[in-house]
């Protein structure tokens, strides 16, 4: 592998407070995610995903959302970009009510996902989503659009690149300004990341994809370094490795962003985040949660192991 085509500086998409709990059967409070968003904040995180405005029996994690965003939103305004889901227009007067600046939409490259998940198609999933985008885009928010099942399908198995290709191109072409790749049930294979980022390559410029990997079956800090080969420089995790889907059985928590960031430091790539700080907020929810992490780093620190030393190439 030729590390000279990794890039210099990668940003990271804290996703722990929103795609990392919502899963969880524990509500926690909503100061308790207001302290935990702060002090992801202060680990050096410049983009944190924070909820969704969904409805409340769909997602009951998310409940507090129109609570939570005024007990950070002064973070957005020091400039810390504090992105939420939007399913549909509804969630996006929702955002547009309490001043959120970016916004999330999201789809898949399965329609059987899609079916599972929000009872439509990929087409009838950019019926709805369409006039999200242009309203948001309208109103001067920023939007970014995930793509589910983009690596494997827990219903359908094999995705042909062919088709994440061509419904990424569709979310670009109407107006996101970043496209994040979602490897949902962690099935992405490295061989399958550079096969899929061969072609999508051809149609969309590096600058405008993300990476988002689970870590379900331990790949997903291989499935990022074929990431970062072909010059990827944007990567979602969450911190302590929390999350999973409630629509993709077995699928378990994103890649842990201790993980990531301890892997790109050793490479040289920097990263902007404390590690000691993101260890601390880990630490904090994960307690709320009576959890165990799945980050081996964070295993480590959380043992005894608190040399934060890092191997430079």
């Amino acid at each position: 592998m030729d590390f000279s085509t990794f890039p210099k500086n990668i940003r990271i998409v804290e996703v722990g407070p929103r795609d990392g709990l919502q899963n969880e059967k524990t509500v926690i409070e909503t100061k308790d995610k207001a302290t935990f968003i702060r002090m992801l904040q202060e680990s050096g995180h410049k983009s944190i995903e924070v909820t969704s405005f969904v409805r409340p029996d769909r997602m009951p994690q998310m409940n507090d959302a129109r609570e939570l965003y005024p007990l950070v939103k002064d973070l957005d305004e020091i400039g810390t970009s504090l992105a939420c889901l939007v399913p549909n227009l509804k969630g996006l007067e929702v955002a547009k009510e309490l001043g959120v600046k970016e916004v999330a939409v999201f789809t898949a490259s399965s329609d059987t996902f899609n079916q599972k998940n929000i009872n439509a198609t990929i087409s009838q999933s950019f019926e709805r989503i369409e006039p999200v985008i242009k309203d948001a885009l309208k109103s001067g928010m920023k939007v970014r659009g995930y793509l589910s099942t983009a690596f494997g399908c827990p219903y359908e198995g094999y995705i042909d690149p062919l088709r994440v290709t061509e419904v990424a191109k569709r979310l670009s072409d109407l107006g996101c300004y970043e496209i994040s790749l979602g490897d949902t049930v962690g099935t992405g294979t490295p061989i399958n990341v550079q096969r899929t980022l061969d072609l999508l390559l051809k149609e969309i410029s590096k600058d405008k994809l993300a990476l988002h990997f689970h870590d379900t079956r331990g790949t997903a800090l291989s499935n990022i370094l074929v990431g970062l080969s072909f010059g990827i420089s944007v990567f979602d995790a969450s911190a302590g490795g929390l999350g999973g889907c409630p629509y993709a059985k077995g699928a378990t928590g994103n890649v842990a962003t201790e993980d990531l960031v301890y892997l790109c430091e050793t490479l040289g790539i920097q990263t902007g985040i404390d590690l000691e700080k993101l260890s601390n907020a880990s630490e904090f929810i994960l307690g709320i949660l009576k959890k165990n992490t799945t980050s081996k780093f964070l295993q480590a620190y959380i043992n005894g192991d608190k040399n934060l030393f890092i191997p430079k190439p």
